[in-house]
Protein backbone atom coordinates (compact mmCIF):
# COMPACT_ATOMS: atom_id res chain seq x y z
CA UNK A 1 0.00 0.00 0.00
CA UNK A 2 1.15 3.54 -1.10
CA UNK A 3 0.55 4.87 2.08
CA UNK A 4 1.48 6.32 5.30
CA UNK A 5 0.05 8.20 7.84
CA UNK A 6 1.06 11.84 9.40
CA UNK A 7 -0.31 12.60 12.59
CA UNK A 8 -0.06 14.04 16.23
CA UNK A 9 -2.88 11.65 17.26
CA UNK A 10 -0.93 8.80 20.13
CA UNK A 11 -3.87 6.90 19.39
CA UNK A 12 -3.97 6.81 15.73
CA UNK A 13 -0.40 6.06 16.18
CA UNK A 14 -1.17 3.02 18.86
CA UNK A 15 -4.09 1.74 17.08
CA UNK A 16 -3.29 1.69 13.49
CA UNK A 17 0.63 1.52 13.55
CA UNK A 18 0.14 -2.42 13.32
CA UNK A 19 -1.62 -1.95 9.96
CA UNK A 20 -0.07 1.34 8.35
CA UNK A 21 3.11 3.03 8.63
CA UNK A 22 2.60 5.74 11.16
CA UNK A 23 4.96 9.42 11.38
CA UNK A 24 3.71 10.78 14.72
CA UNK A 25 5.12 13.63 15.72
CA UNK A 26 4.24 15.67 19.10
CA UNK A 27 3.34 19.05 16.94
CA UNK A 28 0.08 21.26 17.30
CA UNK A 29 -2.18 21.32 14.70
CA UNK A 30 -1.01 23.70 12.65
CA UNK A 31 2.03 22.58 13.10
CA UNK A 32 1.62 18.84 11.58
CA UNK A 33 -0.29 21.18 8.73
CA UNK A 34 2.83 22.38 8.15
CA UNK A 35 4.65 19.05 8.29
CA UNK A 36 2.49 17.80 5.62
CA UNK A 37 3.15 20.72 3.34
CA UNK A 38 6.63 20.37 3.95
CA UNK A 39 6.31 16.62 2.50
CA UNK A 40 4.52 17.63 -0.17
CA UNK A 41 7.10 19.97 -1.20
CA UNK A 42 9.31 16.65 -1.11
CA UNK A 43 7.10 15.17 -3.31
CA UNK A 44 4.35 13.41 -1.24
CA UNK A 45 0.78 13.68 -2.29
CA UNK A 46 -2.13 14.12 -0.14
CA UNK A 47 -4.82 11.22 -0.17
CA UNK A 48 -7.11 12.35 2.79
CA UNK A 49 -8.50 16.41 2.79
CA UNK A 50 -6.72 18.10 5.76
CA UNK A 51 -9.53 19.28 6.95
CA UNK A 52 -11.70 16.82 6.94
CA UNK A 53 -14.81 16.38 9.48
CA UNK A 54 -17.11 19.26 10.70
CA UNK A 55 -14.15 19.96 13.90
CA UNK A 56 -13.23 23.40 13.24
CA UNK A 57 -9.50 24.22 12.59
CA UNK A 58 -8.01 25.13 16.27
CA UNK A 59 -10.72 23.85 17.99
CA UNK A 60 -9.25 20.18 17.86
CA UNK A 61 -5.69 19.50 18.76
CA UNK A 62 -5.17 16.50 16.53
CA UNK A 63 -4.96 16.04 13.06
CA UNK A 64 -4.18 12.57 10.84
CA UNK A 65 -3.99 12.77 7.40
CA UNK A 66 -2.92 10.28 4.78
CA UNK A 67 0.02 11.06 2.29
CA UNK A 68 1.43 8.54 -0.37
CA UNK A 69 5.02 7.17 0.74
CA UNK A 70 6.17 7.50 -3.15
CA UNK A 71 7.54 10.74 -4.21
CA UNK A 72 6.71 12.37 -7.24
CA UNK A 73 6.53 15.70 -9.18
CA UNK A 74 4.88 18.57 -6.50
CA UNK A 75 1.05 17.92 -7.30
CA UNK A 76 -0.59 21.52 -7.08
CA UNK A 77 -4.13 20.13 -6.25
CA UNK A 78 -2.15 18.69 -2.88
CA UNK A 79 -0.34 22.12 -2.11
CA UNK A 80 -3.60 23.60 -2.58
CA UNK A 81 -5.32 21.58 -0.56
CA UNK A 82 -2.51 21.92 2.75
CA UNK A 83 -2.13 25.80 1.95
CA UNK A 84 -5.80 26.94 2.23
CA UNK A 85 -5.72 24.40 5.36
CA UNK A 86 -3.29 26.32 7.17
CA UNK A 87 -4.61 29.82 5.80
CA UNK A 88 -8.02 28.66 7.68
CA UNK A 89 -6.36 27.20 10.48
CA UNK A 90 -4.90 31.14 10.75
CA UNK A 91 -8.39 32.51 10.87
CA UNK A 92 -8.92 30.79 14.35
CA UNK A 93 -7.62 30.72 17.90
CA UNK A 94 -7.16 28.14 19.80
CA UNK A 95 -10.36 27.72 21.23
CA UNK A 96 -9.39 25.56 24.23
CA UNK A 97 -5.87 25.96 25.42
CA UNK A 98 -6.48 24.43 28.49
CA UNK A 99 -8.04 21.76 27.37
CA UNK A 100 -9.16 18.84 30.38
CA UNK A 101 -8.11 15.37 29.74
CA UNK A 102 -11.22 14.12 28.88
CA UNK A 103 -12.02 16.47 26.00
CA UNK A 104 -8.83 15.60 24.62
CA UNK A 105 -9.57 11.86 24.98
CA UNK A 106 -12.75 12.83 23.04
CA UNK A 107 -10.82 14.96 19.66
CA UNK A 108 -8.36 12.31 19.78
CA UNK A 109 -11.65 9.66 19.39
CA UNK A 110 -12.83 11.95 16.50
CA UNK A 111 -9.79 12.19 14.74
CA UNK A 112 -8.90 8.15 14.80
CA UNK A 113 -12.46 7.62 13.53
CA UNK A 114 -12.12 9.50 10.96
CA UNK A 115 -8.82 8.70 9.57
CA UNK A 116 -9.93 4.71 10.36
CA UNK A 117 -12.79 5.75 8.22
CA UNK A 118 -11.31 7.23 5.51
CA UNK A 119 -8.78 4.48 5.15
Amino acid sequence: MDLFILTNNEWVRDRMGKDYQVDYRELSFREILVAARDLIHEGHRLLTHPLSGSVKPQETPYKSMALTKSKGALDLRSLELIENAIAACDKFIVKFPNMPDGMRDDFRLIDYCLISKAL
